[in-house]
């Protein structure tokens, strides 16, 4: 008898393992991929066949994704489960005899997840609810400190990311901003690979996105973010219009394109650029309108923007468009006059009042290393930090980029980045990661996430006179907190400032933070309106000006 009992308990748990090892268990907001072969061979996969496989929770909730070809028979579809339990597939094919791709069905277990990478305990990304900057699922605020790696996941080799992801990882960076084709500083990848072939009917080669893979892997387990740019599309070198997708492909193939792109790596970490670097106002604004439709559609899976060349603002045209979900801008890399007031003053600056608000990001500001437009100049660390703290505190903040000469187009030796002549030679990316403006993002980023950073809004009204009026050079940023509890004034030049400490509730305390070395300066009290601060010296400085207790590092 108990032998009998025994063996039905050693059955049942023998059963339990089998099932269990059957099944997939997969943390939440990680990847789910399965494989499928085609019963058939087809000249053109991705011209020729379309698949997609829609994914059921255990509460009902549907997605439909779309799988994508990876080469022979091989087809794939990758999933991000937003809620634990179990899930049900099926996939449905436009070739409804192919018998190996049509109707497969299938299930998994998401199970919470158990590690600590940030971008699976909270979830993936999205819009706050005031439309002001970006929460991971569960609500908690996503700082975007972005490095414009464009040619990284391209000519890198995998040791090499690594190492740089580490780098940026360590200084807070949060994201990446890459190029997923050839285009035109990089004709290919490290192995000479092209992403796809032709014009009128390109094939994609499954390779090339292969090693792809390994580098966009690499970045969510970084804890990074991936900000692909799917299509670059510049316009301005009339030379190099045949090596970009975006001004060399029809509007179908570009279409083709993206959606093979966004089945591939839609369910890794990611936040899409449609298209790079070009002008997207007036008719092009309603071509790439009518492209992301194509590839988003209503309701997309990520967040999606549009990067545009520089000091083109382009908000009011994608305002309304459902897939577009914060307004990115290039600042770019003039050192005049006029190109420091359209920062400060012009749309930055401005358009945050208008409605619907969209969190706004500025994608590509002063690079380090790089050469000013027009003094021809190199922009130094200082440059990168001025650039960087005006253009969150002109706009309510959701974050910023960075860039290096010679991490963006990822050198190997001393070199003239290709196709960009005038920029200057960089150093090798290895010597790159080194500049000290990224170090400079590592302290800009301790500094706001030490604050409720997303509750600042721009506020000139509290300084009694402008340094920058007559200079823009020393235009002096001013945001305070929704509320007046508080405010942060940066100023690129040290000096001295008279604000009116009147406005803000609990202005009692105030604090120099040095934005070169990370450090908090001694707090002295407030007690006169309106009050008058001056700089320890002539360096850039950022004032706090709010209740005990001063900030005095980072939270989590």
């Amino acid at each position: 008898m108990w032998l009998r009992g025994h063996a039905l308990v050693v059955g049942v748990l023998l059963l339990w393992c089998l099932q269990a090892a059957a099944r997939s268990d997969i943390p939440q907001w990680t990847r789910f991929a399965a494989q499928f072969t085609s019963a058939a061979e087809y000249d053109n996969p991705v011209q020729d066949v379309q698949v997609e496989v829609e994914f059921t929770s255990a509460r009902g909730k549907s997605q439909t994704v779309l799988a994508f070809w990876d080469g022979g028979k091989v087809w794939k579809v990758r999933f991000s489960p937003a809620e634990t339990g179990k899930w049900t597939y099926r996939t449905r094919c436009s070739r409804a005899a192919d018998t190996g791709l049509n109707n497969q069905a299938g299930e998994f277990i998401c199970v919470p997840y158990p590690g600590t990478n940030l971008l699976y305990r909270h979830g993936a990304l999205r819009v706050s609810d005031n439309r002001r900057y970006l929460v991971h699922a569960d609500g908690t605020p996503f700082f975007w400190l972005s490095d414009t790696a464009w040619n990284g996941a391209l000519k890198s080799d995998a040791r090499s990311w690594a190492s740089y992801l580490s780098d940026r990882a360590s200084k807070g960076f949060t994201a990446v901003q890459f190029v997923t084709t050839q285009w035109l500083a990089a004709a290919g990848n490290a192995d000479l690979r092209l992403a796809y072939l032709g014009r009128e009917r390109i094939w994609i080669d499954p390779v090339f996105y292969q090693w792809m893979d390994e580098r966009i892997d690499a970045l969510n387990a970084h804890g990074l973010v991936a900000a692909p740019v799917l299509i670059w599309a510049a316009h301005w070198n009339k030379r190099t219009l045949d090596l970009n997708p975006g001004t060399s492909l029809p509007d179908d193939q570009i279409v083709l394109l993206a959606r093979y792109l966004v089945a591939r790596y839609g369910a890794h970490q990611v936040i899409w650029i449609l298209a790079g670097d070009s002008d997207y106002r007036g008719e092009r604004a309603e071509r790439w309108k009518k492209i992301g439709r194509a590839v988003f559609g209503a309701q997309p899976s990520r967040l999606a923007t549009m990067h545009p060349a520089g000091q083109e603002w382009v908000a009011d045209e994608f305002r309304h468009e459902p897939w577009f979900s914060f307004n990115g801008y290039q600042s770019g890399h003039g050192d005049s006059d006029e190109a420091m007031r359209w920062l400060v003053e012009g749309p930055p600056s401005q358009d945050w009042k208008t409605e619907p608000h969209h969190p706004i990001i500025n994608l590509e500001p002063n690079y380090e290393g790089h050469k000013g437009y027009t003094h021809r100049k190199p922009f130094d660390a200082h440059a990168v930090r001025r650039a960087a703290y005006c253009s969150l505190l002109v706009s309510p903040p959701a974050g910023v980029s960075y860039g290096g000469h010679g991490i963006w187009s990822w050198e190997l030796k001393s070199n003239e980045p290709m196709n960009h002549p005038g920029t200057g030679v960089s150093p090798p990316w290895q010597e790159a990661i080194r500049l000290p403006g990224s170090t400079s993002m590592k302290h800009l980023k301790t500094l706001f996430t030490s604050l409720a950073w997303w509750r600042l809004r721009p506020a000139p009204e509290l300084l009694m006179e402008q340094p920058g009026a007559n200079d823009p050079s020393r235009f002096v940023a001013v945001a305070k907190a929704e509320d007046g509890a508080w405010a942060l004034a940066y100023l690129p030049a040290g000096g001295s400032i008279a604000l009116r400490t009147e406005q803000l509730a609990n202005g009692g305390l105030a604090r120099w933070f040095n934005p070169r070395a990370g450090t908090w300066h001694s707090s002295v009290a407030v007690t006169q309106n309106p009050t008058r601060f001056t700089a320890p010296d002539a360096e850039d400085w950022v004032l706090w000006i709010g209740p005990k207790p001063a900030p005095t590092g980072a939270r989590r």
